[in-house]
């Protein structure tokens, strides 16, 4: 269940009031979510409980390449440690997904894009290095 898209008030208002501890984290959940959480979370551990994982500077840019004429939404997601990951993606039907593949990558190759690089997904980059900080601050020195 996607908390970015059930947001109960104005999202960027309660983000901030829950990194500055002036609001509970369940706060930011509705009630189906609260209790979706209860029923599948680990016994002992409440929403007031997780820690925020952040932030991350993201820019994201929606445009129509010439020589491609689709939406192409990208977004760079610029990592704390000065990493980055760059995202490009496209919508299609399913029977057009690996022609339209093609096409993007026609595109991208004839405009000297490297496709060769290390793939890794932002969220699991981002999860990971919030995670190795959140260890490293609570383990004691």
């Amino acid at each position: 269940m996607s908390v970015r898209h059930h947001w109960k008030g104005s999202a960027r208002a309660d983000v901030r009031h829950v990194a500055s501890a002036r609001l509970a984290p369940r706060k930011l959940f509705t009630k189906a979510q609260r209790e979706f959480y209860a029923q599948h979370a680990p016994d002992g551990v409440t929403l007031d409980d997780l820690s925020i994982f952040g932030p991350i500077f993201v820019l994201k840019l929606k445009l129509v390449p010439k020589h491609f004429g689709r939406k192409l939404v990208a977004e760079m997601w610029l990592y704390p440690d000065g990493s980055r990951i760059l995202e490009l993606s496209t919508k299609c039907a399913p029977h057009e997904a690996f022609q339209v593949a093609a096409e993007l990558r026609a595109v991208l190759t004839e405009r000297g894009v490297n496709l060769d690089g290390e793939q890794e997904t932002k969220t699991r980059k981002a999860l990971l290095y919030f995670a190795q900080r959140a260890q490293v601050t609570m383990t004691p020195a």
